[in-house]
């Protein structure tokens, strides 16, 4: 994301979105009772109003709302934020309701009551390069799936598969799925331009590999063991302690430790906590340090009109100079988040209740 403006103290950042990523990071920043301002589009009835065939048009118009609901799907490469118009030209009602597409490409600026800490760092973090640009790749003797490493987890590229038979000559065969498999390495490595490319698989598979990579590729290339292909392979792999070094630079391996952290003090019943319930108790004594939320259940709670208790208790972990971690439910540090709720708390302390 480009930050054009920026004045924390003023509550108003002006940037403009760059990528699906980003929107992902807004998601996190803009929230009920801001203000937002952007491009966006307006049917306008030309004619009078009583006049059956008044024709209506779409008419690019800058419009500020007060948001009152944020949608948000990856897939749908847009971030609908819904509100009453504050401010619009003069044929357009102050008021009434408008929905404010954000997109790539789009200019918009952001009016709040306060920033909190978490979404000050979320801005800042979307206005950074990624660190390294990382390819997984996860094979067997006739399967291969392809990832890039993305700020909320990771994109699946694409998947190939070998013409292995059981009475075929395998040798000759599994030859050619393997140079189909660097290949298509290769074409990703030109497109992208990786500084690191991670490549898993079972057994012994990787042997065949290494004999057909070429010097350019090696010093990029790192190799680790799974015990599946398949984006359950993907998700074993992130967790490998051969590409450890590698994925820690990016955010969501962070994620994963923190995750990890936090289900080995429940294990052993010590400074932590999960349970909506039990985080409110730990809150009010100012025992929290970290607060662990996925974003599957803001979203939840946004869908169900029930974002206002997670929200309350993010502030006031914020106040209390504690942290706020969004946890991403792409991975598997996050998916397990969510099957203890989707919340989780490490403490300054333990508390007997």
């Amino acid at each position: 994301m480009k930050l054009i403006t920026k004045d924390y103290k003023k509550n108003f950042v002006k940037g403009k979105i760059e990528n699906l990523d980003d929107l992902w990071y807004l998601t996190y920043v803009v929230e009920k009772g801001d203000y937002l301002k952007a491009k966006t589009y307006r049917k306008i009835k030309l004619g009078k109003e009583e006049e059956r065939k008044a024709k209506v048009v779409k008419k690019p118009v800058h419009i500020k709302i007060n948001v009152e609901k944020i949608e948000f799907s990856k897939y749908s490469n847009v971030l609908r934020v819904s509100g009453v118009i504050t401010e619009a030209p003069e044929d357009i009602p102050i008021g009434s309701h408008h929905t404010i597409n954000l997109e790539q490409g789009t200019e918009f600026s952001l009016e709040k009551q306060n920033f909190l800490n978490y979404q000050i760092e979320k801005l800042e973090e979307s206005s950074k390069e990624l660190k390294s640009k990382i390819l997984l790749c996860v094979h067997d003797r006739e399967e291969a799936y392809f990832a890039i490493l993305k700020k909320y987890g990771y994109d699946l590229l694409t998947k190939i598969k070998g013409n292995v038979q059981k009475k075929a000559d395998v040798k000759t065969e599994t030859s050619d799925f393997f140079k189909l498999l660097i290949k298509t390495i290769i074409e990703y490595d030109k497109r992208y331009g990786f500084s690191n490319i991670v490549i898993a698989s079972p057994g012994f598979w990787r042997e065949y590999v290494q004999k057909l990579i070429t010097n350019d590729l090696k010093k990029k290339v790192v190799y680790a063991t799974c015990s599946s292909v398949g984006e359950n392979g993907i998700n074993e792999v992130m967790k490998r302690d051969e590409v450890k070094a590698v994925l820690q630079k990016e955010k969501f391996a962070s994620e994963i430790k923190k995750v990890e952290e936090l289900l080995e003090e429940i294990s052993k019943k010590g400074k932590a906590e999960y349970g909506l319930q039990q985080i409110k108790k730990a809150v009010e004594s100012g025992a929290v340090s970290d607060l662990l939320i996925t974003d599957n259940l803001i979203h939840k709670k946004r869908q169900e009109d029930k974002f206002d208790t997670i929200e309350k208790l993010m502030r006031t972990i914020d106040s209390m100079n504690g942290h706020v971690h969004i946890i991403s439910s792409e991975h598997e540090g996050g998916k397990k988040l969510d099957g203890i709720g989707g919340i989780g708390a490490l403490l300054r302390y333990k508390i007997n209740y």
